[in-house]
């Protein structure tokens, strides 16, 4: 029986080919089938659209009777057309094609909003991952044997600031000292003690003042060479706000060359798609010119006619195996998307978890700080 044909809004035919192309182009794979009629072929199509729009609407109609209440169903999920079963049994392409369209629309939003959801945690994953191997390379680079290395370094400035302090402190009581014993001298010079100059006294306190001022100088200068070759060494291990800036880089490097590789990934993808539509075109058109160019000849006797209607049984037959080739690639690619759409849901289940955890990991940690600051005062 021929198909019927009706027109859309736009003006457009409407087919019953057209509504199981729009079935088929979010992933509705029963609508090749050919054991099962037209209409309950529509039913089946149109219920398998509004679970996959919200699955809720499940809950408050019973499976088995929801072919039969769609347009109950179509309301609790929003569509604003209406369709019922009877308009469904008979083929009613005006009432039918509307919210098939809508549906189609709605689930093809759902899956976008799926792959952009998988793309971001596999993004995120990436990152982790990148991380992960960054710091097992700065732990295989020896920055932890460094750290090591650092903290007696530092003990060890700490204790010559330490005594260094020390040393300027007795170098400021020596230098009083050496005041004092000064002033007393430049006194008895002043008052001619018994009209004699103490000489060789004045010059052996002079004398031994400069050689442990000249002591301490070198004194001095030793433990400040020790105090900078120290600190050179702090200077040439990177500090924790230096790692942690170079990690950073590294992660927004890692980000921006996974996104390249995904741009060149579908570029290649593209290109490989048009290739071989382009290839596809080429055959068909030497295919058509071939019959063009045999046709007046191969028609004007019988053997020829026979000739010619073998040869296009031949080319249907190949075009039905490239078809149902085609088929089998399309029902793999519905399987391993069946199998990536359970894993983004555990994945999902498993983030909300984590969630959850952390959230409640965030109210103790404030929990915790709140009576620790209420205990100190």
């Amino acid at each position: 029986m021929a198909e019927s044909h009706f027109l859309s809004e736009s003006g457009s035919p409407i087919s019953l080919g057209r509504i199981y192309d729009l079935l088929l182009s979010v992933g509705y794979a029963d609508a090749v089938k050919t054991d099962i009629s037209a209409s309950e072929k529509l039913c089946s199509g149109i219920v398998w659209c509004i679970a996959a729009v919200n699955d809720e609407t499940l809950t408050h109609l019973e499976e088995i009777e929801i072919e039969n209440r769609i347009e109950e169903a179509l309301r609790l999920i929003g569509c604003p057309h209406h369709v019922k079963a009877s308009q469904i049994e008979v083929l009613d392409f005006k009432a039918i094609f509307p919210v098939v369209q809508w549906l189609v629309n709605r689930v093809r939003t759902l899956q976008d909003d799926d792959r952009d959801h998988e793309n971001q945690q596999e993004l995120g994953l990436d990152v982790m991952n990148k991380i992960k191997l960054l710091r097992e390379r700065i732990d295989k680079e020896g920055a932890n044997i460094a750290v090591q290395k650092l903290i007696p370094l530092l003990g060890s400035l700490k204790n010559l600031e330490i005594q260094e302090s020390e040393f300027q402190s007795n170098c400021n009581v020596k230098r009083s000292e050496l005041q004092a014993d000064v002033i007393e001298l430049e006194g008895r010079i002043a008052s001619d003690w018994d009209g004699k100059i103490p000489s060789d006294s004045l010059n052996h306190s002079l004398v031994e003042s400069l050689e442990e001022l000249h002591a301490a100088k070198k004194e001095l200068a030793a433990r400040c060479r020790a105090i900078i070759a120290v600190k050179r060494q702090l200077d040439d291990v990177p500090s924790q706000s230096e790692l942690i800036q170079y990690e950073r880089r590294f992660s927004e490097l890692y980000v921006h060359i996974q996104k390249k590789h995904r741009q060149t990934r579908k570029n290649y993808g593209t290109y490989n798609a048009l290739l071989e539509i382009k290839e596809l075109m080429l055959k068909e058109t030497s295919l058509l010119n071939s019959i063009s160019s045999q046709f007046q000849e191969a028609i004007t006797n019988a053997d020829g006619r026979k000739k010619l209607i073998d040869s296009m049984e031949g080319i249907v037959k190949t075009i039905q195996q490239k078809q149902e080739k085609v088929q089998l690639g399309f029902q793999e690619e519905q399987k391993v998307c069946d199998a990536l759409k359970q894993q983004n849901a555990a994945a999902s289940a498993e983030q909300r978890r984590c969630y959850t955890l952390l959230k409640a990991f965030q109210e103790e940690c404030a929990k915790n700080e709140k009576l620790r600051c209420q205990s100190s005062t």
